[in-house]
């Protein structure tokens, strides 16, 4: 099990059904932002779409196929991160998030990344963290630089995000390239 103290402020604990109103409200002010990026927030934008998430997840974490967290930061509800996919055949993990704006740039989603990353690699044939990002989502590029992931290549038309088609870059960290950190 995870520790979900990634630090003082932010704490990463399993989504749960009583998160619904703050990521409802969350996704609701962030709407403009966080579809630039993302294709889900066209399509989850109610109480319904939300609890549908929390189900699907509490399934993929009973699978052992992925983990869904909410990101706490003081208490308070921030965002989402953990592995969109567990791959135990490839060894791999990919994390995923997202981050309310007015909780950006104070670092939140680096130490949650480096949490995460170094939680997968005490699971069991695990070798590879990876992170998928839009070419042009500057910011998210920079966490993984940050978390020294090496960037891998570039996967065109990966995503839809309204009328765009996403490129992602693929960065990753295999588990001999990392340290604790």
């Amino acid at each position: 099990m995870m520790d979900p103290n990634v630090s003082t402020d932010i704490e990463l604990v399993l989504v749960r059904d009583t998160f619904v109103p703050e990521y409802v409200q969350l996704a609701h002010d962030d709407y403009d932002y966080l579809a630039k990026w993302l294709e889900w927030p066209r399509f989850c934008k109610t109480k319904e779409d939300f609890n549908s998430f929390i189900a699907d997840s509490i399934d993929g974490y009973e699978s052992g196929n992925s983990m869904n967290c909410t990101i706490l930061y003081k208490g308070v509800v921030a965002g989402t991160a953990g592995f969109n996919k567990i791959d135990r055949k490839l060894g791999r993990v990919e994390i995923g998030y997202w981050l309310g704006s007015r909780f950006q740039k104070k670092g939140i989603v680096t130490k949650v990344c480096r949490h995460l990353i170094n939680y997968a690699f005490t699971i069991p044939d695990i070798d590879k963290v990876q992170i998928l990002v839009a070419i042009e989502n500057l910011p998210s590029r920079a966490v993984c630089e940050r978390l020294n992931m090496s960037l891998e290549g570039v996967v065109g038309n990966e995503e839809g995000a309204g009328d765009k088609v996403l490129s992602h870059a693929i960065y990753a960290l295999h588990r001999h390239q990392a340290q604790v950190m």
